[in-house]
């Protein structure tokens, strides 16, 4: 017998609402109560009725004829269009798919309004959405399927072979934007609306796997509330934008920094989004100047890339630049302020909590820290026990809000959160004002010869010789000193290979223990298909794909 709950409190470990799903599986597979983080809904906004869903919510509201998605080539969609189309969709899961709320459902594809339409149909329909990537291989896709038990996929036709290639056990697979009379678009359905499913605001709407860079994946599951949440704390408080504003950015919706800042943000204030299937520095610019984008989502890489371009570009339609999925530079906020006058505001967020939870805007921003906690959130930094430190002190950040990190039956959770809070894995100091800046990830400190030097620190200072690209520090194992600095850097094109003439720039910069032992050059970094650098291929031994003169082959 299901147990309903009253409803939420403004802080602590709450009861669960009386859920709207049949098939059981993701309530089923939360962690133990005691396992949970501490949530903490202060602010009104967050108080959500105890029955709601998202998809509805983010549906309701702007006029029918108000733009919501464009795309370089074809008409843009408006909400009304977006309603009707969800609609049908919704009612081909739940009739002909025979989905029932509950179900995971696995959606792949490129970042087109047809992929966010299955999203929203899904959770219109009460069931689970599971977004991967269209650049995810078989033994990924079969991973992820296997831990969600995932029985149905909406997959792009365009994105289907590789999902075929991993022979899934009891997958159903119904394709999109094809021509045949089973494709998702074609099968017949009721023109009329759809009644949203009444599901309950901590039911799991959706599982959002991580990006990390080794071991098994984990699924991160996150309520209907934890959605709108994101949009009423960091988009309403810090991004804050307009109903006339144009989203546009690279990362995916399977990347849930893609999620917020090119669907949830938007449509929750009834805004538009440009929406890229291809949406990297080259792509991004020129869209930005032709559909006159005011706000921009994208990783610090493509800010520094896109640097070197701006003169060829429009970008006076720009207010709002946001960065996060890896530490911003200082040098890359300075240079691109310089060259458009605007301040990127940047971000930590993570999978396990959905979206940004430290930040700043505007006067506020302070180069070098990445902000303080977003209205809603809360921050500390404490010792590997537990305890908080005091400010000036580098230790683990552990967060608390209104949406916490739940896996998906994995004993990992332990390891995240402690004590009631998320322990993100890295690395920050606290300023006397509150601030927070970023040292590192707790996995990327090298200890050499007794000092504790933070890569990102490191990388910083190449990144601000001006022939330098990209850069990644890594410890590399030393007998002598324990650690050694490695680093590894892509040049500009024509610029010399002068790995001596790089070191002393780097003293000229920092104390001399931190500059790098060795530099190795290359064509490029290696990184995740949502853009996260992968260091762990940078500490291999042997290093492989490098040749002896440290040229990537």
């Amino acid at each position: 017998m299901r147990e309903p709950r009253p409803r939420h409190q403004a802080r602590g470990r709450i009861a669960m609402i009386d859920s709207a799903h049949v098939d059981t599986f993701a309530r089923d597979h939360l962690p133990p109560r005691e396992e949970w983080p501490e949530l903490r809904f202060e602010l009104p906004e967050l108080r959500y009725p105890d029955r709601v869903n998202c998809a509805a919510e983010l549906l309701t509201g702007p006029d029918a004829d108000s733009p919501v998605f464009h795309t370089p080539a074809g008409p843009s969609w408006t909400y009304g269009d977006l309603r009707a189309r969800v609609d049908r969709l919704a009612h081909v899961l739940s009739g002909d798919l025979g989905v029932v709320p509950g179900n995971r459902v696995l959606l792949r594809g490129p970042t087109t309004p047809w992929l966010v339409a299955c999203w929203l149909a899904v959770l219109k329909a009460g069931a689970v959405a599971v977004t991967v990537l269209a650049q995810q291989r078989p033994h990924e896709l079969a991973t992820m399927c296997g831990i969600a038990d995932i029985g149905q996929a909406l997959c792009d036709i365009r994105a289907v072979d590789d999902l075929a290639k991993a022979e899934i056990p009891g997958l159903r697979i119904t394709t999109y934007g094809g021509d045949s009379p089973d494709d998702l678009l074609r099968r017949p359905a009721p023109d009329t609306p759809y009644p949203a499913v009444d599901t309950a605001a901590d039911d799991v709407a959706l599982i959002a796997f991580t990006s990390g860079t080794t071991g098994r994946p984990k699924g991160c599951m996150h309520f209907h509330r934890d959605v709108l949440a994101i949009a009423d704390t960091f988009s309403k408080h810090v991004l804050r934008p307009r109903r006339d504003d144009v989203f546009a950015g690279s990362p995916p919706l399977g990347f849930t920094f893609g999620l917020g800042g090119l669907v949830i943000f938007p449509m929750r204030v009834g805004a538009s989004s440009l929406l890229l299937e291809q949406a990297g520095p080259k792509q991004l610019l020129p869209a930005i100047a032709a559909h006159r984008v005011s706000v921009l989502f994208t990783a610090p890489t493509a800010y520094r890339a896109m640097l070197g371009e701006l003169d060829a570009h429009d970008v006076s339609s720009l207010r709002r630049c946001v960065s996060a999925g890896e530490n911003l530079p200082a040098a890359t906020w300075q240079a691109w302020r310089e060259r458009t006058g605007l301040r990127i505001i940047n971000g930590i967020g993570a999978t396990e909590l959905l979206h940004i939870f430290i930040s700043a805007a505007d006067e506020d921003i302070r180069p070098g820290t990445t902000g303080k906690p977003v209205p809603g959130w809360h921050a500390r930094v404490q010792d590997a026990g537990g305890t908080p430190l005091p400010d000036g002190e580098s230790g683990l950040l552990a967060v608390q809000g209104p949406v916490g990190c739940r896996y998906l039956a994995d004993p990992r959770q332990r390891e995240y959160v402690r004590g009631g809070w998320n322990v993100t894995g890295d690395t920050y100091v606290r300023e006397s004002d509150g601030y927070l800046r970023f040292v590192a990830r707790a996995d990327d400190m090298i200890i050499s010869a007794g000092y504790n030097i933070a890569g990102p620190e490191v990388e910083d200072a190449l990144l601000r010789h001006p022939d330098v690209v990209e850069a990644a520090v890594v410890g590399r194992p030393d007998e002598a000193r324990g650690q050694v600095v490695v680093a590894y850097a892509v040049l500009k094109e024509g610029a010399e290979r002068d790995a001596e003439a790089l070191r002393a720039f780097v003293k000229s910069e920092l104390a001399p223990y931190k500059c790098p032992r060795e530099i190795v050059f290359l064509e490029a970094l290696p990184r995740t298909a949502t853009g996260k650098l992968q260091r762990f291929r940078l500490r291999i031994e042997d290093h492989p794909g490098v040749d002896t003169d440290g040229d990537q082959q």
